[in-house]
């Protein structure tokens, strides 16, 4: 007989964040590569979207009677949808939290929480998008078999949100599989109208992302260099510019870029001099991840999750206000850059602490999860 694991894909039909998408494609990969004996994977996918969800070696796709938003709401409510049962892992809260049988049925819905903003930083999001969370979160509580979180302080920050007991499973995620810097490099970063050699940063301008923090600490440091910010959202772009100017840095020394495709991302690690991270907001880190992949110099505020994640791999700052930690992350940049032996370093100590990331040990991790379950 044949296990199936049914995995919800709606971020690769329609999407709302782009890491999301990422992480849902190369999970599912993930975990069709590495299906043990016997099991197979199944993708659930709502309607409409630009086609089928690009996954080889799926074995079935089951579409949803309703569109992404419509999908979304009913799950919300918990009402028939014509998921089913099953099986069920969803890389996001997205999922048919409803009551079912696990025991006599084999059914089991497990979900993920990458980010805590909507409980933490609510007024970074839409208020429909936190409502949406939050109360997909109170169906978890009731219903989820398990939820999946990317490290252990963001298990532990779950667990006085919500009671979800000792249901909460630690598996942490990855840069995109086969993340390294393309051989056409140079090309791509002039398709995206960039210099070679720069501090990058990325976010918005969401006071969770401390951009802000980040562009003070480069104006109180000694390096000169160019700003690459990515991951900004369209139209947020003279917001950037706006904090950029308010902590003192030229405007010409300032490149803002939007989310980019994995090999464009990659590209434009590769010219990065250090990758700057002051943000503290409980979330898992993915640009911080994709730094340590590539053996990019991080320079990050110290917090829960960077501790975890970075580890020994970059320079933690302490700080105790916005000031002092510019001030901290400063410093430490300007140290870090100061030699090239310095440098070279924190990219060896980087690259060592990136090999710790991967979506087949975290397929692996999953598959045993449902296996225990």
């Amino acid at each position: 007989m044949v296990a199936t694991l049914r995995v919800v894909l709606d971020q690769l039909v329609a999407p709302t964040e782009p890491v999301l998408a990422e992480a849902s494609r190369d999970l599912t990969r993930a975990l069709i590569a590495g299906a043990p004996s016997g099991c197979q994977v199944d993708g659930i996918a709502p309607a409409g979207g630009d086609g089928d969800p690009e996954v080889p070696g799926l074995a079935g796709l089951r579409r949803t009677a309703l569109p992404r938003r419509e999908l979304a709401a009913a799950l919300q409510l918990g009402v028939g949808t014509g998921i089913g049962g099953g099986m069920i892992h969803s890389p996001t809260l997205l999922a048919p939290l409803v009551k079912h049988d696990r025991v006599h049925d084999n059914d089991q819905t497990v979900v993920t929480i990458w980010d805590l903003r909507p409980w933490e930083s609510p007024a970074d999001l839409p208020r429909a998008a936190v409502a949406w969370h939050k109360a997909m979160l109170k169906r978890a509580v009731k219903h989820a078999d398990a939820v999946v979180v990317p490290t252990h302080s963001l298990a532990e920050r779950l667990g006085g949100i919500a009671r979800v007991g000792d249901r909460v499973r630690v598996i942490a995620g990855a840069a995109p599989l086969g993340f390294t810097v393309p051989t056409d490099e140079v090309g791509r970063r002039r398709g995206l109208d960039l210099p070679e050699g720069f501090v990058l940063l990325a976010g918005g301008p969401v006071a969770s992302d401390a951009l802000g923090t980040g562009f003070a600490a480069i104006a109180r440091s000694d390096v000169d260099l160019p700003i690459v910010v990515i991951d900004v959202e369209d139209g947020h772009e003279p917001a950037i510019a706006d904090l950029a100017a308010a902590a003192g840095v030229p405007e010409h020394r300032l490149h803002v870029r939007g989310a980019l495709e994995a090999a464009d991302r990659a590209a434009v690690f590769g010219a990065a001099v250090a990758f700057l991270a002051p943000s503290r907001r409980s979330a898992f880190p993915w640009r911080v991840v994709d730094a340590l992949t590539l053996g990019v110099p991080v320079i990050a505020a110290a917090s829960d999750v960077h501790g975890e994640v970075i580890f020994d791999g970059g320079e933690l700052v302490e700080g105790a206000d916005d000031t002092s930690l510019a001030e901290g992350l400063g410093a430490a940049l300007s140290t870090a850059l100061a030699t090239t032996d310095a440098a070279d370093r924190l990219a060896v100590l980087s690259g060592d602490r990136g090999r710790s990331f991967s979506w087949r040990e975290a397929a692996d991790k999953i598959w045993l999860l449902h296996a225990e379950l």
